[in-house]
Formats: C-alpha cells, sequence, structure tokens
C-alpha cells in the first residue's frame, strides 16, 4: 500500500506518467521487445484498460506473464520515457514547484521503469507498481497487492497521500479513465490529451489540456 509518513502541509500535484509526462505507454513498450504479435496483443489490451472497457486487474497480470520482462528490458524503457519526455514537463515541474507545489507521480506503471524519469524532473515521491527479478534479471512477478493494479486503485493512493500531507490543495492530471477515478478525492482533476484524447475523460475532467504547460496559468 501508499507509504504514510508525516509531512508539512503543501499543496500536491499528481502526475500520471505513461502518455502524460511521457509519450509512450511502458507496458507496451516492454511488450514490444517481444515482437510484433505480443505487442500488438498487449497494446489492445492496454487501451481497453484505460478506456474503461475492462478492469485494470484483468489485464495487469496477464500482460506480464505474456511479456515475462527483464530486469534490462525495464532498464531499457526508462530510458526511453526520458528520449520521449513530453516537451513541456521539464519548464512545468519547476514551475510549479517554484510556486509551492509538491509533484509527485503516480502511475499504473512501473517504478523502476519510471525512476530515471522521475530523477530526471527531480520529482522524488513515485508511487507505482514494483516488479520482481531473480538473480539472472529475469522476470519473478510483481507487487500484486499495489493499489494502482486495480480499478479504484489510484484515488486509493490519493487518500492516501492526502492522509500523508494533509495538503491545502490537490490536483491529479492524467489521460486515462484511471485518473478519472481520482476526480472525486481531488480539488481538481485535469484531463490531459496530448497523446490520446480520450472522450470519457475529457468530459468528465474539471479542466482539459493538451500541454502540460497549460497547467500554469491553473495553478499559479
Amino acid at each position: 500500500m501508499c507509504s504514510l509518513l508525516a509531512v508539512a502541509s503543501t499543496k500536491l500535484v499528481i502526475f500520471d506518467c505513461d502518455s502524460t509526462l511521457s509519450a509512450i505507454e511502458g507496458i507496451d513498450e516492454l511488450g514490444r521487445v517481444r515482437g510484433p504479435a505480443t505487442y500488438s496483443q498487449v497494446e489492445a489490451m492496454t487501451r481497453d484498460a484505460m478506456e474503461g472497457k475492462i478492469k485494470i486487474e484483468d489485464a495487469f497480470g496477464r500482460r506480464l506473464e505474456i511479456i515475462r520482462p527483464r530486469r534490462a528490458d525495464v532498464t531499457a524503457v526508462g530510458r526511453l520515457y526520458i528520449e520521449q519526455i513530453e516537451p513541456t514537463a521539464v519548464a512545468t515541474v519547476h514551475d510549479l514547484r517554484s510556486a509551492g507545489w509538491t509533484p509527485i507521480i503516480l502511475s499504473g506503471g512501473f517504478r523502476q521503469a519510471i525512476r530515471p524519469l522521475a530523477e530526471f524532473l527531480g520529482i522524488n515521491r513515485i508511487e507505482a507498481v514494483d516488479l520482481f527479478f531473480d538473480a539472472n534479471g529475469d522476470y519473478a512477478g510483481y507487487d500484486d497487492k499495489f493499489p494502482t493494479a486495480f480499478s479504484g486503485g489510484k484515488p486509493v493512493c490519493v487518500a492516501g497521500l492526502k492522509r500523508e500531507y494533509s495538503p491545502s490543495r490537490t490536483v491529479m492530471i492524467g489521460d486515462g479513465v484511471s485518473d478519472l477515478e481520482t476526480a472525486g478525492v481531488v480539488d481538481l482533476f485535469v484531463g490531459f490529451g496530448r497523446y490520446t484524447e480520450r472522450a470519457k475523460v475529457k468530459e468528465g475532467a474539471g479542466s482539459f489540456v493538451h500541454s502540460l504547460s497549460e497547467l500554469i496559468p491553473l495553478l499559479t
């Protein structure tokens, strides 16, 4: 579960990672390593989950069992997150931090793959699923209890972060239905459509943007 550490009150801006902070979907890129057929199968499941056509938990473990990613594959995807970073992400995170916001990444992706991007952006806190590997670097499972491996998991994490930080304001930005699920537990949910514009997310969002830089006038 999400960790609970008492810290001073602040303002939280919580970013989805895949197709938000970076153009890629990490799980799909892991599938791509296994060839076109695997990529196609995994990408279809990802798309259906992001659009709310299937439950996240119905796709999460299945995709990993199909791919069985190695540690080296995850490292490569970590580099790709940075190579495909959203063009305004660095400046936006910097400006929001300067305006008193604490940035956090909340993802249904994998902590080890996301960490290089978080470090590149200077984001200290990542809430994401841990992958496990054996001594040879082969796939050995994942944290199947972590909330974002399930539908409705992101609101659980946001609620935990709010208990931890006691923020004066909480904002979430993301592109998928799992992000939209947080709308009831944040002060503002911002839908993101640079890479994929989903009608359900656009309809349900308090605001909808196509560039992370558009957060600046909304939040400062």
